[in-house]
C-alpha cells in the first residue's frame, strides 16, 4: 500500500496540533504570559515559553531536551541516542501549574519535578519522590504539591522537607489514593484535577479515592502472549461506584473530613477553593440533581450555595463552573427551556438564543465566557453587572481565550485558513480589555501547512436546520458521473464536527473525498452547542433520532445536489461514530450500503456507570433503553457489507464490544469483517499505521461501492 503524503503528514503532526501554542496563563498584572508549545509542527516536544505582551519578545523557559540530557561532555554517546530517542517518542511538558503571581511554574518531565523561575528563567530540579504526578505551587509560591503513589505530598520550593500530607494506611493498597481524579471524573465529569491550595498556601483541599468496591477488568493484547493482562477499576454501568470523599489537610498533615449526604449524592463533579474559602459540586446518582455547598474549613461542615434539577439530567460539562465573583456572587449556568445561559447570582445574565460553552475566567466582578448563537461558532464575551454583555470576537470562527490583568489572550480558529492564530490584546486606555486596546501581540504558531486544501460547502438543511459540511473532489466538476456517498459523522453527545474551522479530521474527510467520494459531515441530535433540548433528545435512545437525523441530513443534501449517488451510500465512524455506522448498516439498509464502525459501543452495559446512566437511566430500572441503544439483537438482521475495526488495548469502549456484536453476527449466518488493532487504544493510532488503517477503510469502501 502505498501511503498518501498527506496522510503521513496527518499522523506526524498530530492533526496539525503540534507547534500551536496552548494552555495559555496569565499573570495577574498582565505583564506576563505563560504558554506550551513544541518548536516544530512535526515536534511532538512541548516546551514551555513566556511572552511580553508589551514589547512581543518570547523566551525560552523550559525544554525536556536540555533538561533531561545534562551537560553533553557527562553523558556517554549511546545513552545520548538512547535519551533522543525517547524524547522524541514523548510529550515533553504536556502541563504546567504557577504560583497566584506567574512567577514561579512547576511541571514535571519523566516522573520527576522542576520549577522555573518566570522572571530569571532559573530552572531547578527538586528530589521530589518519584513518579510526580500534577504538581502545583502553592499560591505564595513557597511550596510545591504533587501526588506520587497515592499520596499528596508537599515539598519546600528550595527543595527542603519534602513530606507527605495525606496518604493511605498501610493496610490499603493502591486501590486508595489521595489527589488524582477517579475513572469517571475524567472520562465523564470533565473534572481532571483532585486537589487544589488554598489562597493562604497553609492548607489543601484533596479527594481520597476507595476503589475497592469497584469492579476489577482486565485489558490484554493477544498478540503478546507473554505479557500478562493489565487490571483496571471499572465502574460499569449499574454496579458500584468509587468511594470518593474530600478532606481538608493542613501542612502538617492534619486532616478534617468534608461532610455531605454522600448516599444521595455520590457523585463529586466539581470543587475548589477561592477567596471566599473551599466549595464543592455534588450530584445524585440518577444525574438529576446537582448542589453547590460552600465548605467551612474549620470543620468540614457544608450549606447550600445553590440546587439545580432536571427530569433527564443536569448539564456538568461546562467548563469553568461553578465559580465565584470577588464579591462572593455565584457564576453558574442555567438551562431554560432551549437556551443555557450564563446565571449570576441564581439569575440567567445572557439572552435567549445565546448558548453558552465555557466560563474562561472571573475576574472581580468581571466574568469572561465562550458562547454563540450560530451552532458553528464559538466567540468571547463578557459580562459585568451594570453593563451586560459584550462581545470581544468579531469574525466567524471558533475563539477562546485566557484573561489577566486587562491582559487578553485570544486564539482563534477560522473556517477559511488551517490552524490557529493567537493574539495577546492589553487593555484599552478606560482599562476595558479586548481587540480594542492597544495593537495586538501575535504568539507565532509553527504548525504545518496542510498538503490538501479543503473544498466544501457548509449548510444548514432541513426544518431543523442540521448543521452539515460536504467535502467534494478538487477534480470534480459539475455535470460529472454521479458520486458514491461517505456520510462521517461523529454525530452524539461531547463532540461536534461541524464547526468553522478547519479541524484536523476535516483533512480527513477531504482525503476521502479525493478518492472519489462526496463526503457529508452531519451533527445531529444530542450535539452539543444547539442548547438542552436538542442535547436531550437521546435521552432513552442514544441510537434513533441521531440515525435518523443522519438519514434527513443525506436526503436533503442529495436534493440540492445531484452529484450525490442515493444509490452507493457508506458510512464510517470511530467510538460514538462507529455505533452509528453500526447501526446505520443493522436497522437502515434501506439508506446505507456498506459500514465502517470503529471502535463501536454494541452493548450499552459494557460502559462506565456515570456517562450511560446520564442518558439511559439505571440498567436494572430501564431495560428496554439499553436494549434500544443496544446493537447485538440487531445482528440477525445485517444484509450490508460491515467493516468492524477495534483496538484490542482500549479500555474506554472495550474490544469485547466488537467480538460480541461479531460473535452475534456468525451465530446469525452474516459475514462480515473484522480488523484487530494490536497494541493501540481508543485513541487514533500513530505513524503510519494510521494512513494503513485509513487505506484499508478505502480499499473496503471501494470494494463495496466504488468510487
Amino acid at each position: 500500500m502505498v501511503i498518501s503524503p498527506l496522510l503521513r503528514q496527518l499522523a506526524r503532526t498530530r492533526r496539525f496540533t503540534l507547534g500551536a501554542p496552548a494552555r495559555f496563563t496569565v499573570a495577574p498584572d498582565g505583564a506576563r504570559v505563560l504558554f506550551l508549545r513544541s518548536r516544530a509542527g512535526d515536534d511532538p516536544v512541548g516546551c514551555l515559553w513566556s511572552l511580553d505582551p508589551a514589547s512581543g519578545a518570547e523566551h525560552l523557559l523550559a525544554d525536556p531536551a536540555g533538561l533531561l540530557d545534562g551537560a553533553a561532555d557527562e553523558v556517554p554517546e549511546e545513552e545520548r541516542v538512547r535519551r533522543e530517542r525517547a524524547r522524541q517518542a514523548a510529550s515533553g511538558i504536556t502541563d504546567y501549574a504557577t504560583d497566584a503571581a506567574v512567577r514561579l511554574a512547576a511541571f514535571a518531565v519523566s516522573g520527576q519535578l522542576w520549577v522555573v523561575d518566570t522572571g530569571s528563567g532559573a530552572v531547578r530540579r527538586l528530589p521530589a519522590r518519584r513518579p510526580v504526578i500534577d504538581p502545583r505551587p502553592s499560591p505564595d509560591g513557597r511550596h510545591v504539591a504533587y501526588v506520587s503513589h497515592g499520596a499528596l505530598r508537599v515539598i519546600g520550593a528550595d527543595g527542603g522537607e519534602d513530606r507527605a500530607v495525606a496518604e493511605p494506611g498501610p493496610a490499603e493498597g493502591p486501590d486508595v489514593f489521595f489527589g488524582l481524579p477517579e475513572h469517571v471524573a475524567s472520562e465523564s465529569m470533565g473534572r481532571h484535577r483532585a486537589y487544589w491550595w488554598a489562597p493562604d498556601g497553609e492548607r489543601l483541599l484533596t479527594t481520597r479515592v476507595d476503589n475497592r468496591e469497584v469492579a476489577l477488568w482486565y485489558v490484554t493484547d493477544p498478540a503478546d502472549p507473554a505479557r500478562p493482562p493489565r487490571s483496571m477499576r471499572y465502574p460499569r454501568v449499574g454496579t458500584a461506584n468509587a468511594d470518593v470523599t474530600l478532606w481538608i489537610t493542613d501542612l502538617a498533615g492534619g486532616r478534617t473530613e468534608v461532610r455531605w449526604d454522600r448516599a444521595g449524592f455520590e457523585y463529586l463533579p466539581v470543587a475548589g477553593w477561592d477567596g471566599h474559602g473551599p466549595f464543592a459540586a455534588v450530584l445524585s446518582r440518577d444525574q438529576r440533581t446537582l448542589r453547590v455547598l460552600a465548605v467551612d474549613p474549620a470543620d468540614g461542615a457544608t450549606s447550600l450555595l445553590a440546587e439545580r434539577h432536571d427530569e433527564r439530567w443536569v448539564e456538568l460539562l461546562v467548563p469553568g463552573v461553578p465559580a465565584r465573583t470577588a464579591s462572593g456572587l455565584l457564576v453558574d449556568h442555567l438551562d431554560l427551556d432551549e437556551t443555557r445561559h450564563l446565571a449570576v447570582d441564581g439569575a440567567p445574565v445572557t439572552p435567549e438564543g445565546l448558548q453558552l460553552h465555557e466560563v474562561l475566567a472571573v475576574d472581580g466582578e468581571t466574568v469572561f465566557f465562550v458562547a454563540s448563537a450560530e451552532p458553528t461558532e464559538r466567540h468571547v464575551w463578557t459580562y459585568r453587572r451594570g453593563e451586560g454583555v459584550r462581545r470581544l470576537t468579531g469574525q466567524p470562527g471558533v475563539h477562546t481565550g485566557a484573561h489577566g490583568g486587562g491582559t487578553l489572550v485570544l486564539t482563534t480558529r477560522s473556517p477559511d485558513r488551517p490552524g490557529s492564530y493567537t493574539t495577546v490584546c492589553r487593555p484599552a486606555g478606560d482599562g476595558r480589555p479586548g481587540p480594542a486596546g492597544r495593537a495586538p501581540v501575535e504568539i507565532v504558531s509553527h504548525t504545518q501547512q496542510p498538503l490538501l486544501e479543503l473544498r466544501f460547502e457548509s449548510a444548514a438543511v432541513g426544518p431543523r436546520a442540521l448543521r452539515t459540511r460536504l467535502f467534494l473532489p478538487s477534480w470534480h466538476r459539475t455535470g460529472a458521473a454521479p458520486l458514491p456517498v461517505l456520510v462521517d459523522p461523529y454525530g452524539g453527545p461531547a463532540m461536534q464536527k461541524v464547526l468553522a474551522e478547519q479541524a484536523g479530521h476535516a483533512f480527513v474527510s477531504q482525503w476521502f473525498a479525493e478518492q472519489g467520494f462526496a463526503v457529508l459531515v452531519v451533527d445531529g441530535a444530542g450535539t452539543p452547542g444547539r442548547g438542552p433540548r436538542w442535547e436531550k433528545e437521546i435521552f432513552g435512545d442514544l441510537i434513533g433520532p441521531a440515525l435518523d437525523d443522519q438519514v434527513a441530513a443525506l436526503r436533503l443534501t442529495a436534493g440540492r445536489h445531484r452529484e450525490l449517488d442515493l444509490g452507493r451510500v457508506g458510512i464510517r465512524g470511530w467510538s460514538f461514530g462507529g455505533t452509528l455506522a453500526a447501526a446505520a448498516v443493522l436497522r437502515r439498509p434501506d439508506v446505507f450500503h456498506a459500514a465502517v464502525a470503529g471502535a463501536p459501543l454494541t452493548d450499552q452495559r459494557l460502559y462506565d456507570a456515570c456517562w450511560k446512566e446520564r442518558f439511559l437511566g439505571p440498567p436494572d430500572r430501564y431495560p428496554k433503553r439499553y436494549e434500544l441503544s443496544s446493537l447485538l439483537a440487531d445482528a440477525p438482521q445485517l444484509s450490508r457489507p460491515l467493516l468492524l475495526t477495534h483496538g484490542l488495548g482500549d479500555d474506554n469502549a472495550f474490544v469485547a464490544n466488537t467480538l460480541l456484536l461479531s460473535r452475534a453476527l456468525l451465530a446469525a449466518g452474516r459475514p462480515h469483517e473484522v480488523l484487530p488493532l494490536s497494541g493501540m487504544t481508543h485513541s487514533a493510532p500513530a505513524g503510519d499505521t494510521f494512513a494503513r488503517l485509513l487505506g484499508h477503510q478505502l480499499e473496503f469502501l471501494r470494494r463495496h461501492l466504488g468510487g
